[in-house]
């Protein structure tokens, strides 16, 4: 490590050896794979993965966040994890790995059980394990709820094996997932283990916190939050081009940003600070330098920051006065059908 980041505090456990399916060791932070992907970088082999994922391990982020779908993502990481300088220091019961299966690509999704199994396998071959602590059906949200059962069976066969840990579904509209996760337990007979939502806990969204009490009725143990930042959208610079959220929303944010820089504080750690002082379950971030993973230690560690709070919480307050009628609003994903799907 640099002298900078040997300064960073670990944020948990390093090299702990004490998980053995449960994730309930998951650390506050988890390292997401989505950066890996020319979504976000335009050449992501040249991205220096391998020490990125050495500086997460020794700051205690011992959990990896990927998909199939994600580009190289789980190439990249597996080479990284394989690697002996990695390997020798961090053996595979010291962290998590987490990755998603069904989707193909941007338009292209498919959770039969044949695809689904192929797709688990590839992870495994990609991720050099052989095993798995969580594959989720990945954006479920795009295909009627019923097809993705079939997959969901299949990744509890795997389960059933022992090559898969926990038993997942991710997407963005937080209703819907709540809506399969209910369709699951009646019909599979059994619940989701762990959901991922991403945009839905942040400076301007808040939904997924309120949806906690349904997805613990429909006995899911775990949820996690994704992209504090909303996929760059909460930050002082334009969000990619690429991103869904209206030109309204769009609009509010630039000011907000314009407010918080007026006061001398970024947007992006103003709102990273929000998200990981609320949301009391592991948070995943993607980093594409060692900068940024440094800067995400130091945001953990100001969130947990009593003084700073207090500043912060007027910030926030004027913030989202700002963002209006958009605060807690969101965009339109998936098939519409899926909103007013009902469990019978």
């Amino acid at each position: 490590m640099t002298s900078e980041s040997a300064s960073i505090k670990p944020i948990g456990p390093v090299r702990s050896s004490e998980h053995t399916g449960s994730l309930a060791g998951l650390p506050p932070l988890v390292l997401g794979g989505a950066t890996f992907n020319d979504q976000y970088n335009s050449d992501p082999f040249n991205l220096p993965v391998k020490d990125i994922v050495k500086r997460s391990f020794d700051a205690g982020v011992c959990a990896i966040d990927t998909s199939a779908y994600y580009g190289p993502s789980e190439i990249l990481l597996g080479q990284a994890l394989s690697d002996p300088g990695i390997a020798k220091l961090y053996p595979r019961n010291s962290y998590f790995i987490l990755t998603k299966a069904g989707r193909i690509a941007a338009d292209q999704f498919d959770f039969s059980p044949e695809w689904i199994h192929k797709s688990v396998e590839r992870s495994l071959e990609r991720l050099h394990t052989d095993y798995l602590d969580v594959v989720y059906a990945h954006d479920v949200e795009f295909v009627p709820l019923d097809d993705v059962l079939p997959g969901i069976a299949e990744l509890f066969k795997f389960k059933d094996a022992g090559v898969i840990r926990n038993v997942g579904v991710s997407g963005y509209p937080v209703s819907v997932l709540v809506t399969l996760c209910e369709l699951v337990r009646k019909k599979l007979g059994r619940p989701i283990d762990v959901v991922l939502s991403y945009s839905n806990f942040n400076i301007q969204n808040r939904v997924l916190k309120n949806y906690l009490p349904k997805f613990d009725a429909a006995g899911v143990k775990h949820v996690l939050n994704g992209s504090p930042l909303s996929m760059s959208l909460l930050r002082s610079q334009p969000p990619h081009s690429f991103h869904p959220a209206s030109a309204e929303l769009k609009g509010r944010v630039t000011k907000a940003a314009e407010y918080t820089v007026s006061k001398d504080v970024d947007l992006a750690d103003l709102s990273m600070r929000y998200a990981l002082r609320n949301w009391h379950a592991p948070t995943v971030i993607g980093w594409s330098s060692l900068y940024e993973v440094d800067r995400g230690l130091e945001a953990y560690w100001d969130s947990q920051n009593d003084e700073l709070a207090k500043t912060d919480e007027v910030l926030v307050s004027q913030v989202q006065k700002i963002l209006g009628d958009t605060v807690d609003s969101v965009w339109d994903s998936g098939l519409p059908e899926n909103y007013t799907y009902t469990v019978l």
